[in-house]
């Protein structure tokens, strides 16, 4: 089959690409290198052109028969906030139009764990009000894109599920949407000092493949309109790291920071970019959310997909490894 995938040079767009590759599927991937080096694979094609650009889009959804959505901005700052809205909303316009022109299936979504909001005293659903307002112009804009999505399966009777995983970690290309893994990576090399606020939040670590097992589930069981959690195990900081430091052998004294403090020192960096320009590594609003648990509930993926996702130990010991054999530490 030829199905066409947005965001292919990301952590989990790479990691699927060449899972439907290795099956025998055709992949069509749009990227603005076609050079480059983490798409070479014969069942890879590789079409020039970006989201924002509907008719590269168009061209290289042709005769694809699924398609899966993950391109996004998902960076903690941009000069230009409006970049968020320009990629993440409008981009999957283009790609929903595209689609809808080509007559495309099936498409899946993939949003983010972050636009369910935070926890209460129980795992958050799919179904459940979100707590508060979203934090920053990044679940915002995956609000407006989700939104988008049913706004499309109402008016034009589409095929669009949506997909939302929480922190993600395991092989891969280590960028900042693998961030759980560059910790692991820290730690391991005895760099990370740190414990986030009193390591007592909580959030869901789902290990990759188990991530895009549930994409592909979602694509053949998903139903229209829907979206599914593919969390993994609800886990405090304390808990990660004294796993790390079993399975590591290597005891490290963190620092407990309160959230306060990372505040000031929020407010610190974005005062520095002001004044730079250089990007800082967190924000205020992204701070923000470490006074929450973010814990999941995934009954809905394993009831309607047949979702299910590997224990945090075992999925830690298989990111250990696979950094440790592939000269990553």
């Amino acid at each position: 089959m030829n199905i066409f995938i947005t965001g292919a040079t990301g952590y989990i767009g790479n990691n699927l690409a060449k899972k439907l590759a290795n099956e025998g599927n055709t992949i069509h991937a749009l990227c603005r290198n076609v050079h480059t080096e983490v798409l070479q694979h014969p069942n890879i094609k590789i079409f020039r052109g970006d989201i924002t650009n509907i008719s590269s889009v168009q061209k290289a959804i042709e005769n694809c028969g699924q398609v899966y959505h993950l391109a996004a901005y998902a960076k903690v700052w941009s000069k230009d906030p409006s970049v968020y809205y320009k990629l993440n909303v409008e981009g999957a316009r283009n790609i929903f139009d595209a689609a809808r022109n080509s007559a495309v299936k099936k498409i899946v979504f993939t949003s983010t764990g972050g636009t369910l909001g935070p926890s209460a005293n129980k795992p958050v659903t799919e179904g459940d009000k979100r707590i508060g307002k979203p934090f920053t112009e990044y679940e915002v804009s995956k609000t407006e894109a989700e939104n988008l999505c049913l706004e499309y399966c109402n008016k034009y009777n589409m095929h669009i599920v949506t997909v939302n995983p929480p922190r993600v970690y395991g092989p891969g290309i280590i960028t900042e949407s693998n961030a759980v893994t560059r910790l692991i990576k820290l730690y391991m090399a005895g760099k990370w000092k740190i414990m986030p606020g009193d390591g007592k939040r909580t959030g869901s670590y789902v290990y990759i493949d188990d991530v895009i097992k549930g994409h592909i589930l979602a694509m053949q069981n998903g139903r229209k309109g829907e979206r599914y959690n593919l969390g993994g195990e609800n886990a405090s900081y304390i808990e990660f790291f004294d796993l790390l430091a079993k399975l590591t052998g290597k005891k490290t004294h963190l620092i407990k920071l309160p959230v306060w403090a990372m505040m000031l020192a929020g407010n610190a960096l974005q005062l520095y970019t002001k004044l730079t320009g250089k990007p800082p590594l967190l924000t205020p609003p992204w701070i923000r959310k470490y006074y929450y648990d973010w814990n999941v509930s995934s009954k809905k993926a394993q009831i309607e997909l047949g979702y299910s996702f590997i224990p945090l130990e075992t999925g830690l010991q298989k990111t250990i490894d696979w950094l440790t054999n592939n000269g990553k530490i």
